[in-house]
């Protein structure tokens, strides 16, 4: 593959945050979003990241959908979940044959763009990353989390090295055969994320007050992914094993006494998840990430009641048909204790 330059679509708060670093790394990088408000920004005045050791700025190739090139090679991919499908279209016809497409996103998305671009030609990456656009062409990112690349066919590759290498400015991600277990660990802890979208406190504090509903969500989840023989693994501040169904009660509670101070350490404070409903009014992307979760808890006979209802809770914000309240969280407790 000739070295040209990352393409980032999706210039929001995970592709912008790696496509600034990137930059600062000495590593050409290139952006294409469809909002065209923020391209414009970018165009005008760079790429601005406000971030706990700093602020960076980029002055970076923007593009929006119309004005984007017609080749793309490495393609890092960075839209929400929901916007999966339409996005790995849009890039198949561009993508060179020696291309990838790399799915820095929240979810289970590489099958997805595995059948517009194939298997050989898609990543797997898993990032953990609390940052949030707060304004055309200006990121507020809350401080680098965990990172794992791997080749989605399985196994590890010199490409998947070469993109971990070039990413060394932001942190220092794991070149994995087992992206997989990542992502299972994410979407435990992401459930607990998004359970905090229904109240108006931070992240932190719900977790801390509303335990039984936090332990159910992730033990629902990773029930799941042991019928599919996934092989959890731990990031940042976050043990799945402790939360796995049958573990012992107070290693789950140190782990999440561990989990909640850390989580009062962040800037951001509350998730993109909240944020997507109560400032941006937008839908979210939880019924994408967890659907698939749903449908193969159904295939394999496995109980999953906290996570449907956490589901029908958010798409119940998300039309602003309930107020938000931490009674939701409550009542969530009082099903994981039954």
């Amino acid at each position: 593959m000739t070295d040209h330059p990352y393409t980032i679509v999706g210039a929001g708060a995970i592709g912008g945050t790696l496509a600034v670093h990137l930059h600062a790394q000495g590593v050409p990088v290139q952006l294409i979003d469809a909002d065209h408000d923020h391209i414009a920004a970018i165009r005008a005045g760079g790429l601005r990241v406000d971030s706990p050791q700093g602020t960076i700025t980029a002055d970076l190739p923007a593009f929006t959908l119309d004005d984007a090139p017609q080749e793309l090679d490495r393609v890092l991919l960075a839209v929400k979940a929901q916007a999966t499908e339409s996005a790995a279209a849009w890039i198949a016809p561009r993508l060179a044959t020696d291309g990838y497409v790399a799915s820095l996103q929240n979810g289970l998305n590489e099958a997805t763009i595995a059948r517009h671009v194939g298997t050989e030609r898609t990543v797997a990456a898993f990032v953990d990353l609390f940052a949030d656009v707060v304004g055309p062409g200006v990121i507020k990112d809350g401080g680098s989390g965990g990172m794992a690349i791997g080749e989605f066919a399985g196994g590890t590759s010199a490409r998947t090295r070469r993109l971990a290498e070039d990413l060394r400015h932001w942190g220092t991600p794991k070149v994995t055969g087992n992206v997989q277990g990542y992502l299972w660990s994410k979407l435990g802890f992401g459930a607990m994320l998004t359970a905090t979208a229904l109240a108006d406190r931070d992240m932190s504090e719900l977790i801390d007050r509303h335990r039984p509903a936090m332990n159910g969500l992730a033990a629902e989840v990773f029930d799941v992914a042991a019928a599919e023989s996934v092989e959890l693994e731990p990031f940042d501040a976050f043990d799945p094993a402790c939360y796995r169904r049958g573990a012992d009660p107070d290693r789950t509670t140190a782990a999440t006494d561990a989990l909640v101070a850390w989580l009062a350490t962040q800037s951001k404070t509350r998730s993109g998840i909240w944020r997507d409903i109560v400032v941006r009014k937008r839908p979210t992307e939880v019924p994408t990430q967890y659907l698939p979760v749903l449908a193969l808890a159904e295939r394999h006979g496995i109980a999953t009641p906290l996570l449907q209802d956490l589901l029908t809770l958010i798409r119940q914000r998300e039309a602003d048909t309930i107020d938000m309240s931490e009674d939701h969280l409550a009542a969530l407790d009082r099903k994981a204790a039954s």
